[in-house]
């Protein structure tokens, strides 16, 4: 299904000629209406008229969130504070928030880039769209509810939190797509096995989940605890919020919205662009922003690209579901590991819940990692064997699948932190410790 048949599946010169134009018509934009832009150009020794050809983008410099914070709240603002219409914000857990503004023109690019993911995931007019993202300052609640209503959809804004309420609103007002953060889809399933509820009395049939790294394997835990087919949405605030890309019932990667978004992958440390297929820190310019131009951003997200046509008929590029964070990445003696690599196992073994926490510390100036992970009822009520032998079991595949020695822990049910939104999976108590 296509929300915008004609531009999800033009032909690649089409749509280069269509990037090259806005990409040009942006950088005017921002030079002339940025100080901040415009200073880093010229460092550069560049111009507008410099850019001749979508290659020409390199020379451009980059774009970081440190640059939203030093120029707080609206140095980056590139239209007059009356042509903003709504303000979002970062979470701002370290110093400022970075602070974003739409015109109302953005708030139209924003919904139709949304509608596109939800048709693309085969939802409808039809549907009763179950919000459970938050609401307010972060992008996510705000984004999925203008698109589903964009596609005429019913939407019921329940933001994040109050589980019980959720599931009683999800079973009584007949849920049939449900919107949140892949962890907190896992903690819904939770409670409504522990209500009781069977899955035949529910009507849900697709989940749209993002706003934080998922694994394969989570998919199909989600999938077969919710009965639904459960798709990854990305965005950040920064470049626009939820909507920068989904994936489509091929599950073989997420449709960028190139009309859209222009991106690149970049070695981390280089800055050098990767070519198509390698791993690298994907970077967004958006081309037909008004109120915050973005360009070149380095979301630090870790991910590669294929510009081959998909299954489904659409032609833009795809992403690869994101690793991690480069700078979520742990390194621990020297090894770089990511959460995502634990998951994975725990979900292939199948034999504990999907609930993880990592602890780093040091001791005598080495490394440890000790994995904490909650087993089942059944499993943590059996005899003291049987956990000694799963315990030993995970160690060896943790161990193998991440190249370092590990403590695996294993905890009764529901002692870890349950996270209503993106889910905090790590304690780096070296940072701490300082």
């Amino acid at each position: 299904m296509y929300w915008n048949k004609r531009i999800e599946c033009m032909e690649r010169g089409e749509l280069n000629e269509l990037q090259l134009d806005r990409l040009q018509k942006m950088i005017q934009h921002a030079y002339h209406n940025v100080p901040l832009f415009r200073d880093g150009m010229q460092e550069k020794g560049i111009t507008p008229q410099d850019i001749r050809c979508l290659d020409d983008l390199q020379h451009v410099p980059f774009m970081t969130k440190q640059d939203l914070r030093d120029s707080y709240p609206y140095g980056r603002f590139a239209v007059p504070l009356s042509e903003i219409v709504r303000i979002h914000a970062s979470s701002g857990t370290t110093g400022k928030p970075t602070v974003v503004g739409y015109t109302r023109n953005d708030l139209q690019v924003w919904s139709e880039c949304v509608a596109r993911c939800l048709t693309c995931v085969g939802a409808g007019k039809q549907d009763v769209i179950q919000v459970s993202y938050g609401y307010g300052l972060f992008t996510g609640g705000l984004g999925l509810h203008y698109g589903a209503e964009y596609i005429g959809a019913s939407v019921i804004p329940t933001s994040g939190g109050n589980t019980p309420r959720q599931v009683m609103l999800m079973k009584d007002f007949g849920s049939t797509v449900l919107c949140c953060t892949p962890s907190y889809a896992l903690y819904l399933a939770e409670a409504i096995e522990e209500q009781g509820i069977a899955l035949e009395d529910l009507k849900l049939r697709v989940g749209v989940f993002g706003a934080e790294p998922w694994t394969e394997p989570m998919r199909k835990e989600i999938e077969s605890r919710l009965g639904i087919s459960a798709h990854d949405i990305y965005g950040l605030s920064e470049v626009m919020g939820p909507g920068v890309s989904i994936d489509c019932p091929a599950k073989n990667g997420l449709h960028i919205f190139e009309d859209h978004f222009l991106v690149e992958v970049i070695d981390p440390e280089t800055g050098k662009v990767l070519p198509e297929g390698a791993t690298g820190e994907l970077v967004f310019t958006c081309l037909t922003k008004e109120g915050l131009p973005t360009i070149r951003y380095r979301t630090r997200d870790l991910s590669s690209i294929t510009r081959e046509k998909c299954a489904c008929g659409r032609t833009h590029t795809r992403m690869r579901r994101v690793l991690g964070r480069s700078d979520d990445m742990l390194i621990i003696r020297g090894v770089n590991v990511f959460p995502s690599q634990v998951e994975s196992v725990l979900l292939d073994m199948g034999a504990t819940s999907p609930h993880y926490h990592l602890i780093v510390d040091r001791v005598d100036n080495l490394d440890i990692l000790e994995v904490q992970v909650e087993v089942s009822e059944d499993l943590f009520s059996d005899q003291i064997g049987g956990m000694e032998i799963l315990g030993n079991r995970l160690r060896k595949a943790i161990d193998q699948t991440l190249g370092i020695n590990s403590k695996v822990t294993l905890v009764e049910p529901h002692a870890l932190e349950r996270s209503e939104g993106k889910a905090k999976r790590v304690t780096d108590k070296r940072k701490l410790n300082g």
